[in-house]
C-alpha cells in the first residue's frame, strides 16, 4: 500500500526531529569539552548518592563528556566513579579523564565485569558508606534534571528501584514472553512486573545493593552480558518492585560518535537476552510476576 501524504508528512517530520536532536547534541558536546578544557569547578556536589559508570575500548576517548554533563546537573553526587577493566587503558588514561580526577572523579581499576562493571566494583564501598548509587552509560548525555529527578523519585518512592525508562515484563505460554516483545512501559507503577533499562539512569536502593553483594559474581555463569537483566532477576527474588518515575519513558541523547558497539543491539537481535532469561528465571519467578498483574501475550 503506497505511503499517503499524511503518512510522508509524519515521516519527514520524524526526519527533521531526529536531524535538529543530532545538531543540537553537536553543539551540546562543543560546550562540554570547553568546560571540561577549562572548569576547576568539582564535579562532587552533596547529594547522597554514588554515580557509578564505567567505560571501554574507544568510548574511554569520549566519556570524559558524559561525565561533564552529569557534573552540570542540578544535583551533584557526592561520589562519582568510573570503573576500567583494562591495565593499559587505566595508566594511559586520557588528560580528559585527568582533568575530571582533579575535580573529584574517581577512576578505578578493577576486573572485567563485563556491563556488570559499571556498579558491582562500587558495591561494597556505597554500602559500607550507606549510600544508594545511580548507575549511567558511558555513551548518554545526561539532562542538567537527571540526578535530581532520580532522586526526588527516590525519596518518595524509597527502597524501590526508580528509573527514567523501563518495560513490562510480559508472560506467554506459561513463561516470560520473548524480550522483542515486552511493552514499553507507560507509567509510573511500582511493580515487580516492572523492568529497568540502565541507558538512561537507575537509581538503586541500599536494599538491592545488599542484595547483589550477597550473590557476590554469580552472573558470570548465568548473565555475563545482560546485566538489566540479572538486576531484575535479584530483585524480583528479593521482592524489590521497579517504578518509572514518568510515565513517559525516556531516551537521553547519544553522545556523538559512539555508537560503532552496542550491547543492546547484540543482546537483543541475537536472541542473547531470552537465553539469559530462559537460565535464570524459574517457574516460582513466573508465579511473582502473575501475582503482580504481568500481561500474557496472546
Amino acid at each position: 500500500m503506497p505511503a499517503t501524504p499524511v503518512d510522508r508528512a509524519r515521516a519527514s517530520y520524524r526526519w527533521l526531529r531526529k536531524r535538529a536532536k543530532r545538531a543540537q547534541s553537536h553543539v551540546w558536546l562543543a560546550a562540554l569539552k570547553r568546560t571540561n578544557a577549562r572548569s576547576a569547578t568539582s564535579v562532587l556536589g552533596d547529594a547522597d548518592v554514588v554515580v557509578s559508570l564505567t567505560t571501554f575500548g574507544p568510548r574511554l576517548e569520549s566519556v570524559a563528556y558524559t561525565i561533564e554533563s552529569i557534573a552540570a546537573g542540578t544535583a551533584r553526587p557526592r561520589r562519582m566513579v568510573l570503573w576500567l577493566d583494562d591495565a593499559d587503558a587505566y595508566a594511559h588514561r586520557p588528560d580528559t579523564l585527568r582533568r575530571l580526577e582533579a575535580r573529584g572523579l574517581e577512576v578505578g581499576l578493577t576486573e572485567n565485569y563485563g556491563p556488570h562493571t559499571k556498579y558491582f566494583p562500587t558495591l561494597d564501598g556505597a554500602i559500607e558508606a550507606g549510600l544508594p548509587v545511580v548507575t549511567a552509560d558511558d555513551d548518554i548525555l545526561y539532562p542538567r534534571s537527571w540526578l535530581a529527578g532520580l532522586l526526588t523519585a527516590a525519596r518518595e518512592h524509597p527502597g524501590v528501584i526508580n528509573c527514567y525508562r523501563a518495560s513490562v515484563v510480559a508472560l506467554e505460554d506459561g513463561r516470560l514472553a520473548s524480550y522483542g516483545r515486552w511493552p514499553r512501559c507507560t507509567d509510573t507503577r511500582t511493580s515487580v512486573a516492572r523492568f529497568g533499562t540502565g541507558v538512561s539512569g537507575v537509581h538503586y536502593p541500599l536494599t538491592m545493593l545488599r542484595e547483589l553483594a550477597s550473590r557476590g559474581t554469580a552472573f558470570v555463569d548465568s548473565c555475563l552480558k545482560a546485566d538489566d537483566i540479572w538486576l531484575h532477576w535479584v530483585a524480583l527474588r528479593a521482592g524489590i518492585p521497579v517504578r518509572q518515575i514518568a510515565a513517559k519513558p525516556r531516551h537521553f541523547p547519544l553522545l556523538p560518535g559512539t555508537q560503532e558497539q552496542s550491547l543492546m543491539a547484540d543482546n537483543v537481535m541475537l536472541g542473547r537476552n531470552d537465553a539469559y532469561i530462559a537460565e535464570l528465571y524459574e517457574p516460582e519467578d513466573v508465579a511473582a510476576l502473575t501475582a503482580a498483574g504481568a500481561p500474557t501475550l496472546g
